[in-house]
């Protein structure tokens, strides 16, 4: 699966990539670490975008053992050593209660200066998001948790009209400075709380250097993602790929550099003896759940998505539909149906399937089961 070139770097295959980054994102049934909690599959993979909390659930239950869907929701809300808040890229993300600290003043300031043209857009100018972060503080400490509507209404009390977009910027400008977080779901409606008064004294904001905290992000996203590049790192995380790039120079002495179809990249030499694994005898077979790490984990897929199917994945919108992958490439797409006495998953495989992923497939609907807490029945539809 790999050569070395002249120069001695490594030259691997698409297969061997696959492999590896399947490995370094828990994909890989039975790993000697996969009975593990929640808060720790969360902090291996450094967060799990969660927009859809349920498919952020179903990304935990594909890199673990034995866990259940309820384990997802005591970690957030009872044990709260997760929480549901914007992370990488602006967007809401699960992330490991310890990790906070480092993470919110390393994203915060970034993808608010981002947002600054929007903000104006949005109405949003500078003084009214500060009075915005002042009446959050006040309305939540004393009536909290609420949900965005009955927080727009206390708001607006306040002197603080939202419509429309300014709604959830405004929450997403007092989440990234760690104001605030998701609290209980009400229903089908998330709630908002003080995210001081949420983990009481287990938010602690660390004093980690700027520099520190991008050779951090570096070493977590390669133990997760690797082999991968800077611009890997800058597409999964949103931040600058200025900045990205001098973060692997932090770390450069950590690294092992390695061939990808004629270009670098990098992985952490801690998992050099990976390289000398051999293919696993039987496929793997995993059921993604939509918006993926996975996939939203590089600048490109097209080792994970064959490009003449790409569209049936990435609908369009920013939807990421739930995938079947076999041996880290996607080979279909898939979704599910809540019955009476049953829940129906619809299998939509871009070809033929072949016999001997029958065994991994099914091992794989059985556990969506278990984690769900209900009985599954398959229908597999049939390729054009």
């Amino acid at each position: 699966m790999t050569h070395l070139k002249r120069n001695m770097t490594i030259s691997l295959s698409d297969n061997h990539v696959r492999l590896l980054r399947q490995h370094a994102q828990r994909l890989i049934p039975q790993q000697p670490d996969a009975f593990t909690g929640v808060a720790q599959v969360i902090k291996d993979l450094c967060g799990l975008q969660a927009q859809d909390a349920s498919a952020a659930a179903l990304a935990v239950r594909v890199r673990s053992t034995g866990l259940l869907n309820n384990d997802v929701e005591r970690a957030r809300v009872q044990e709260r050593s997760i929480v549901r808040t914007w992370g990488q890229r602006g967007t809401l993300h699960l992330l490991a209660t310890e990790d906070l600290g480092w993470l919110l003043p390393l994203f915060g300031p970034v993808f608010i200066a981002r947002n600054r043209r929007r903000y104006a857009e949005l109405g949003l100018d500078e003084d009214t998001l500060a009075r915005g972060d002042r009446a959050l503080r006040t309305v939540l400490a004393n009536q909290g948790p609420l949900t965005r509507d009955e927080l727009v209404e206390q708001l607006a009390h306040h002197g603080i009209q939202l419509s429309g977009q300014a709604r959830p910027y405004l929450l997403q400008h007092a989440a990234l400075q760690g104001i605030i977080c998701l609290g209980p779901d009400r229903g089908a409606n998330p709630t908002y709380v003080l995210l001081s008064d949420w983990l009481g004294q287990g938010y602690q904001v660390h004093t980690l250097s700027q520099e520190s905290a991008y050779a951090e992000l570096a070493h977590r996203y390669l133990k997760a993602y690797g082999p991968a590049t800077p611009e890997d790192l800058a597409a999964w995380s949103g931040m600058p790929i200025s900045k990205t790039r001098g973060a692997w120079q932090l770390i450069a002495d950590q690294l092992i550099e390695v061939e990808i179809a004629g270009r670098p990249a990098w992985m952490l030499k801690t998992h050099a003896t990976w390289l000398d694994e051999l293919p696993l005898p039987a496929p793997v077979v995993r059921l993604l759940p939509g918006f993926d790490t996975y996939l939203l984990g590089y600048k490109k897929r097209e080792l994970a998505v064959p490009p003449q199917h790409a569209k049936r994945i990435n609908v369009g919108g920013g939807l990421l539909n739930p995938v079947l992958l076999v041996d880290g490439r996607a080979v279909g797409t898939w979704k599910s149906k809540q019955q009476k006495h049953r829940l129906d998953v619809m299998l939509q495989p871009f070809d033929q399937l072949a016999p001997d992923l029958q065994p991994g497939l099914q091992a794989e609907i059985t556990d969506l089961g278990r984690f769900l807490a209900v009985e599954t029945a398959l229908q597999v539809i049939s390729p054009p």
